[in-house]
């Protein structure tokens, strides 16, 4: 059998393998086509809801198209002459810095005993030159027979250009960037022009025959393209706008041409504005002869990108780009590899792209699973795998990041519950071993008392299973008993302010119970539980039906407890006639029981999941007055 299942995996990673190597080589040998055709598409995706907003004015289809193709032309080439002018007045003013420059270069290298002038390549040679006297002439020098003689300096000379020779030059080194430019405008207008009928194509490739959810699909990668894209561009553009006018405050020279790179740099992910605020730093280091101007510059580009990165970007666009940070990261590497400086700029809204299409074709899931912002693992899950790890600690930090927006009975709903029955799955199919059960035991114990304000970090548990019939619900009730009082708490408490809890019988179900509990008093609720047994035992003394507002039954297995709960409700009717009664059905999320025939016509109300029966108690308790 083994012989046989290689036959067949191995032909098929074959395969995989000659398959992505044809594919890498097409990227990186047809660079020169690829790289403009994906400027053409990333710029349509920015200019699209322009022309259609164009058309909305009343504007034909190819009057919108050109209009906003001009206008993309005329904004890049206004950025190309800012770029252009100032680079030349900067160039022109750098030999007025030249002594403050070798100045502050010659006290660097003191500083660093000549650590400085032994770097090697270029950058050698330019601080060499800095610090070491050069004379503008020819040295002479001795001879041997004690006469002095000057050497005679030698300069080599090219010939001059003739004019066909010179437009020839010129043209070779303008031509490239001209050509690329030309293709990227050629193809955007006519993908913009054929803008339908490339979407229903695309429909068609990815799934013609569900039209309706392919539709929806195509639709919605496509505005959340749109979607980040203009609002990366927009902030990119204020994140310049803002450090223009910084540096011309600050008073450095050429503050435009560092506004404007910062805008262009900041589409290369992480290190594209720490770029320009080397550069303007070091122009800064170079004006001033102190190093106070460099010291603003460098504040001011990192209070920006601050405030830029930190508040405005995950409040504007940080949740819909769909990417993880490792993935940006990764995919700059990889596209800067393939395609150089474009592929670094590039590279989000390639991969990106990538990842949207992963979410709606089958084929493509792999890339949305590896550089997708979703989890690979769902919470409970996640929870599980930690808890099996014996990893409490990192559970805790989640849990307490997922309630910064949530409640704890929401937790309990979504990842708590569910990764118990996880848990309970793999009990049950004995795919886990004593020890790891101890793990997952030690690891919900720590994270219910983390979560509900309870832990003792200092006191040694008891080691008990918290799957099987040891009770770790009856432990934590225990726990919760020791810092509460001998009956969780005193009763000369005003009537009806008692909400009672009572699980059906089973090890989980006194667990869920637990639970409730502690979710009700985290919200300031008096609320105690009783097991089964405890019902035919005499009541607390100074324990009287009066105090009791609420009984809540709690249930982890419905379908099995139908009979029960109906039973409990009318002996909860006949020994305490004023409380409400409210049945917590709390089935397994993976199985989705059919609970129709669960009716409880006696029950106040019937709830299946603890924010809602949360909700129901505290409506409850401020009808009597006692919240």
């Amino acid at each position: 059998m083994s012989d046989s299942l290689t036959s067949r995996t191995l032909p098929g990673a074959v395969a995989g393998l000659v398959g992505t190597a044809t594919v890498l080589a097409l990227l990186y040998f047809g660079r020169d086509v690829l790289i403009p055709i994906t400027l053409a598409f990333i710029f349509s995706f920015l200019i699209a809801p322009f022309v259609r907003a164009l058309r909305h004015l009343g504007l034909g289809q190819t009057l919108s198209v050109c209009t906003g193709v001009l206008v993309v032309t005329v904004s890049l080439l206004a950025i190309g002459a800012v770029i252009v002018q100032q680079v030349g007045a900067m160039g022109a003013s750098l030999p007025l810095y030249q002594d403050t420059i070798a100045d502050k270069v010659e006290k660097l290298d003191e500083l660093t005993r000549g650590t400085i002038g032994s770097l090697g390549g270029p950058a050698g040679q330019l601080i060499e030159h800095f610090t070491q006297d050069n004379a503008s002439g020819a040295q002479p020098v001795l001879q041997s027979d004690g006469s002095v003689k000057t050497p005679v300096l030698v300069e080599i000379h090219e010939p001059a250009l003739k004019p066909f020779q010179l437009l020839g030059k010129i043209a070779a080194s303008v031509w490239p960037p001209l050509e690329t430019a030309g293709i990227v405008f050629v193809v955007l207008i006519f993908v913009l022009l054929e803008h339908e009928s490339l979407r229903d194509r695309f429909i068609r490739l990815a799934g013609g025959g569900d039209l309706r959810a392919t539709t929806i699909a195509v639709n919605d990668a496509g505005e959340r393209l749109s979607r980040f894209f203009i609002s990366q561009f927009l902030v990119n553009i204020a994140t310049g706008l803002a450090v223009w006018l910084g540096l011309s405050l600050i008073g450095l020279g050429q503050a435009l041409l560092w506004g404007t790179m910062t805008a262009v740099l900041r589409f290369i992910p992480y290190v594209g504005v720490w770029m320009a605020a080397f550069c303007a730093t070091l122009l800064a280091a170079a004006i001033d002869p102190g190093w106070s101007m460099a010291l603003m510059t460098l504040g001011l580009f990192l209070a920006i990108e601050i405030i830029v990165a930190q508040t405005i970007e995950p409040k504007l666009y940080g949740h819909t780009t769909g990417l993880s940070p490792l993935s940006v990261v990764v995919s700059a590497i990889f596209w800067s590899w393939i395609w150089g400086p474009v592929g670094l700029v590039l590279s989000t809204p390639l991969t990106l792209c990538l990842v949207v299409a992963g979410r709606y074709i089958r084929a493509l899931k792999v890339l949305e699973i590896m550089f997708g912002e979703l989890p690979a693992l769902t919470m409970p899950q996640n929870f599980y795998q930690r808890a099996l790890s014996g990893d409490a600690h990192e559970i805790i930090t989640s849990a307490k990041r997922y309630m910064q927006h949530k409640s704890l009975a929401e937790y309990c709903d979504g990842v708590l519950l569910p990764a118990l029955h996880l848990a309970n799955f793999d009990l049950k199919d004995r795919a886990i071993t004593p020890e790891e059960e101890e793990k997952v035991t030690s690891s919900i114990i720590s994270v219910i008392e983390a979560l509900s304000g309870n832990q003792r970090w200092w006191k040694k548990r008891k080691r008990s299973s918290v799957l099987t019939g040891g009770g770790i619900g009856r432990q934590l009730r225990a726990q919760r008993i020791s810092d509460s009082g001998e009956w969780q708490g005193s009763f000369d408490v005003p009537p009806g302010s008692v909400v009672l809890s009572i699980g059906l019988g089973t090890q989980g179900a006194e667990l869920a119970t637990e639970i409730l509990v502690r979710i009700l008093r985290e919200q300031k609720i008096d609320a105690r539980s009783r097991t089964v047994e405890e019902l035919d035992e005499p009541p607390p003394p100074g324990a009287t039906p009066e105090l009791v507002a609420i009984v809540i039954l709690v249930s982890v297995d419905p379908l099995n407890d139908c009979e029960q709960i109906t039973a409990m409700l009318e002996g909860v009717r006949e020994r305490v006639p004023h409380a409400k009664q409210f049945a917590l059905l709390l089935p397994s999320p993976f199985e989705n029981p059919d609970l129709k025939t669960c009716v409880f016509p006696t029950a106040d109300h019937v709830s299946r999941s603890y924010d809602d029966v949360l909700h129901s108690c505290q409506v409850a308790m401020k009808g009597q007055g006692t919240v």
